[in-house]
């Protein structure tokens, strides 16, 4: 780069750049650019840094509270956020945000075990509990690395509930078990068209479980 270019580069930064002061009022602007979108992606620089975790809860408590978002989807293990989402619904036996983390043991544990995300989390249990149960807001993680642990909560309450249902679960998950314990492997052999892909299998299974969930519902509702 020619260190010409360099003082254009600054003043460009400076003009689109918009100060951090720690006032309610920092993100205005970036609540009018969000406008009506219905997803908004917040990144960081980095992984653990304190000020990064400490802005994403802001915006994220504006974009729930200002503008009605109703779930917060982050880069963590389905199953040990799935705990944290029941603990800020109020569904769960958890005592403390701190105990609804303990999920949360793969490395990197402090990506959200962490005392900014312990914030948050105890702020959108606060906030969810005044609200009406389907108007509280969800905490879901994206992750794929707990493929196993997640088919296995499946099956735990299909167990309970429906055992033929889980019996065709088992049936449909076997796909899997040629990959071992490993799913990255799958994700390596099924992209690169190395061995049949399972997606066929695991949303049939899904669409089972969905039907089942609303035929549980329904019972529950006729048993009341």
């Amino acid at each position: 780069m020619a260190s010409s270019t360099i003082p254009i580069l600054l003043d460009a930064v400076r003009d689109a750049a918009q100060p951090i002061t720690g006032s309610p009022s920092d993100y205005d602007s970036l609540l009018t650019f969000i406008g009506d979108t219905r997803v908004v992606l917040l990144g960081e620089a980095s992984h653990g840094t304190s000020e990064f975790y400490k802005a994403r809860a802001q915006i994220t408590e504006r974009l729930i509270c200002e503008m009605g978002f109703s779930a917060v989807c982050v880069e963590a293990d389905w199953p040990d956020a799935h705990r944290v989402n029941r603990f800020v619904r109020g569904d769960n036996t958890d005592v403390d945000v701190s105990m609804s983390l303990s999920g949360f043991k793969r490395f990197p544990t402090w990506m959200w075990r962490n005392t900014e995300v312990l914030e948050f989390l105890g702020w959108l249990r606060s906030h969810n509990d005044r609200l009406e149960t389907d108007e509280r807001v969800g905490f879901y993680g994206l992750d794929l690395y707990s493929m196993h642990a997640s088919m296995e909560c499946v099956l735990h309450y299909l167990d309970s509930i429906d055992p033929d249902a889980a019996r065709r679960a088992r049936n449909r998950y076997a796909c899997f078990t040629q990959f071992g314990d490993n799913p990255q492997r799958y994700g390596y052999a099924a992209g690169l068209g190395l061995r049949p892909s399972c997606e066929k299998e695991a949303i049939s299974q899904l669409l089972d479980l969905q039907r089942n969930s609303l035929l549980q519902s329904r019972m529950d509702g006729l048993a009341a």
